[in-house]
């Protein structure tokens, strides 16, 4: 576990320099491309969140849920149901979800080309940055339901620990420290050291996360990782 005032502190030392050189509007630019970085390669469940969105009949278009665009990053899902068997003009059953396609923009045109027309939707798109587009043109006002990873809040002074930080901190610290050293333009040794202590970090961070959390042992067997071993 790293707090804010921790790892502050671990970047100057690692780097043998002072707030004099690593200020702490620098040091912050570091952990913020540090965190971004670790966002973008790998898949942590602590990123998913879930939304939902009334749907609006006769508009194929719908404003994405959430706290968007600040924190989204990607859609994991999209799911519509009714929550009436007597909503208006539903074709589904109350309450079952009915998982919708992902396509592209393009396909959704072909496949739906009057969106006057209506229907219970079977696929979505990404439209622009914060809406999608839906077709079949929905018949009724479902309610959509959205799984998508989201930006945590980063490390800060005001946000001293994060899932990262109390987690997986040194794979924080390598990441700070490949930022840092590109910034002090540091030995070349360095930066190649602490770029694949990062990789090695993250790694293992992936076996666990992506691997152990998202295997079920009974029916995928355990993770087995090859062990190097002296030949006898």
């Amino acid at each position: 576990m790293t707090t804010y005032a921790e790892l502050v502190t671990q970047i100057r030392d690692y780097t043998e320099t002072d707030s004099n050189v690593l200020t702490t509007t620098i040091v912050n630019d570091f952990i913020e491309h540090a965190e971004m970085r670790i966002f973008r390669e790998i898949d942590l469940d602590v990123y998913k969140k879930n939304a939902t969105a009334t749907l609006t009949a006769g508009t194929p278009f719908v404003t994405m849920p959430g706290v968007i665009p600040t924190d989204f990053e990607f859609v994991r899902y999209v799911a519509i149901y009714a929550s009436s068997s007597s909503l208006s003009g539903s074709t589904l059953t109350a309450n079952e979800r009915v998982i919708l396609q992902k396509k592209d923009a393009s396909f959704l045109s072909e496949y739906w080309p009057n969106r006057t027309s209506t229907g219970a939707p079977r696929y979505y798109a990404n439209y622009d940055e914060d809406s999608l587009l839906l077709a079949p043109t929905p018949n009724a006002s479902y309610t959509m339901d959205l799984e998508y990873n989201a930006q945590p809040t980063g490390l800060s002074s005001s946000n001293t620990t994060t899932w990262v930080s109390n987690n997986a901190p040194m794979l924080l610290l390598y990441a700070c420290l490949i930022e840092a050293f590109r910034f002090l333009k540091g030995p070349a040794e360095m930066l190649q050291t602490y770029t694949q202590a990062y990789t090695s970090e993250l790694q293992v961070l992936a076996q666990e996360q992506m691997g152990r959390r998202r295997r079920d042992e009974y029916s995928d067997g355990i993770v087995r990782v090859p062990m190097p071993s002296e030949q006898p």
